[in-house]
């Protein structure tokens, strides 16, 4: 009689920020309270790049198992054969060399967005990912939610008919007095040397939901990368502080606009009173997400001749009752453990060619708005002992 234990995947969390907080307490949810049976998490290991003690205090604060190892440096980390992928949770300036120093030591990756800096940078990740034989996906933890799932599967069945325009936006209100906005020059969201600014950090969501309508949704022999216009205002530190993007693919007659701006905000109140983050138009109807672009818990259906009705649909986040944890990024490391488990090198729902074409947009609307990023974070050398890796300046 075969089996019916779930396949469990053991992590190891690069770095040990918000984001990593965030994801490792969702790893540690109950995979039932999501009604997941299939497959399960354990957290084997955590690395600072600079001290054991940080690391030791962040699996502390998460509640992972006191077994869990807690390492100064990523290349114990990576060096430990416990773990079986690695989650990189570091600023996007320093993924590529991150994400190199793990697939390089033969690990599975699953790399925070932005996955890189440059879409050269992103190809040679892939390349490498592929010579190793390990599985690699970037972490855009939107595309695995069940509302994202819901949303391709109307698109796709022709529920509104012929989509031919999305527009999306994320952008938070930041405004302050004097011209400035509500960060310290030094915080990663406007700091250069951390590849900071809107479209890197913000933006590739809005660009997600354009993506995950649009081009993913092509057959694979009729794929178009799109043309690309974009807009942007620079911030006083050289970052973009608010960016417009025209994407255009002319064989399927559609456009995508992708919005961001640490000026205004998508959502005015809270409350979602200015409308949805996210319209997906076709010739037939219109789906509406309401937002935050990264973690929507609602669409409306409308369509044409619908007499005015429309159809609202809640997707709520299960929490786990024990801790009261579930922020949504549990979907997403499913999504790994299966592919791993079915000896997947990628991930159907974000391939690496689509990160790719992702990382080539938003290159390009950084080109065009004149947004430059220095040479550490930008050059495509991978040096498994630089700073980027070490924590060492």
């Amino acid at each position: 009689m075969a089996s019916t234990a779930p396949f469990t995947v053991k992590w190891g969390i690069m770095a040990t920020g918000w984001i990593a907080e965030m994801f490792t307490k969702d790893l540690l949810t109950n995979p039932v309270t999501r009604g997941v049976h299939d497959v399960r998490h354990q957290v084997v290991a955590a690395a600072s790049s600079t001290a054991k003690d940080r690391a030791a205090s962040f699996l502390e604060k998460v509640g992972a198992a006191s077994t869990t190892k807690a390492y100064g440096s990523y290349h114990e980390l990576v060096a430990d054969p416990d773990v079986d992928i690695v989650y990189v949770a570091t600023p996007h300036s320093h993924h590529f060399q991150n994400a190199m120093l793990a697939i390089s030591a033969g690990k599975n990756v699953l790399c925070e967005k932005a996955l890189t800096v440059t879409a050269a940078q992103a190809r040679q990740l892939v390349e490498t990912a592929r010579a190793k034989g390990v599985f690699f996906m970037e972490a855009v933890w939107t595309r695995y939610f069940p509302i994202s799932i819901k949303v391709r599967e109307l698109v796709s069945s022709g529920a509104i008919g012929n989509v031919y325009r999305v527009v999306a936006d994320l952008s938070v209100g930041r405004d302050a007095p004097e011209g400035k906005v509500d960060f310290d020059d030094s915080h990663r969201m406007i700091n250069v040397d951390l590849a900071g600014g809107a479209l890197l950090d913000l933006g590739i969501y809005s660009l997600t939901w354009v993506f995950q309508t649009l081009y993913h949704l092509q057959p694979e022999e009729d794929k178009e990368a799109p043309k690309v216009v974009a807009a942007i205002n620079k911030y006083h530190t050289g970052a973009d502080e608010t960016t417009s993007i025209i994407v255009q693919f002319p064989k399927h007659k559609s456009q995508g606009i992708a919005l961001t701006s640490l000026r205004v905000g998508t959502d005015v109140d809270g409350l979602n009173s200015g409308g949805p983050a996210i319209r997906i138009q076709g010739s037939s109807g219109e789906i509406q997400v309401m937002g935050p672009a990264y973690r929507p818990l609602q669409y409306k259906v409308i369509n044409k001749d619908g007499g005015g009705e429309i159809e609202v649909v809640d997707c709520p986040i299960p929490k786990d009752p024990e801790r009261n944890w579930g922020h949504g990024m549990f979907w997403e490391a499913d999504e790994c453990a299966r592919c791993l488990r079915d000896g997947k090198v990628e991930s159907e729902t974000l391939p690496w060619s689509e990160s790719i074409v992702i990382m080539e947009v938003m290159e390009e609307a950084l080109r065009q708005g004149g947004v430059t990023y220095p040479e550490l974070i930008t050059s495509d050398v991978y040096d498994a002992q630089g700073a980027l890796n070490t924590g060492k300046r």
